[in-house]
């Protein structure tokens, strides 16, 4: 029996710093019963525009490894992140990355998955 190769990496190796932009990087995209994809994302004390909101057709768990941020929905609800908070977002849940932390790199670790009805 074939055994398969495992992968690993460092969530916090080679994170930018003063990038102009938020930066992702893919961490494990495979292709399943639905997709999956595990995603770094850096900010560095960026926020979505005025009036864009994120409306992902798939779920999507949050967790702030370094930095803050927080996170608003179209509901008003406002949720402040600090390493080790997560936050799940249902498909299609309106929301924005209201601020980061401007003095630091907010490190995200995020999952985008399918869920099952």
């Amino acid at each position: 029996m074939a055994i398969m190769a495992t992968s690993h990496g460092n969530l916090l190796h080679d994170v930018p710093s003063g990038a102009p932009d938020e930066v992702f990087t893919a961490l494990l995209q495979r292709q399943a019963a639905g997709e999956v994809t595990i995603e770094r994302i850096v900010s560095n004390g960026q926020s979505s525009p005025p009036g864009f909101w994120y409306d992902n057709p798939q779920d999507e768990w949050v967790l702030v490894v370094a930095g803050s941020g927080a996170v608003e929905t179209d509901t008003g609800a406002m949720h402040k992140l600090v390493p080790g908070d997560w936050l799940h977002l249902p498909a299609h849940c309106r929301h924005r990355v209201a601020w980061t932390d401007p003095a630091q790199p907010t490190v995200w670790l995020a999952v985008h998955f399918t869920a099952k009805p």
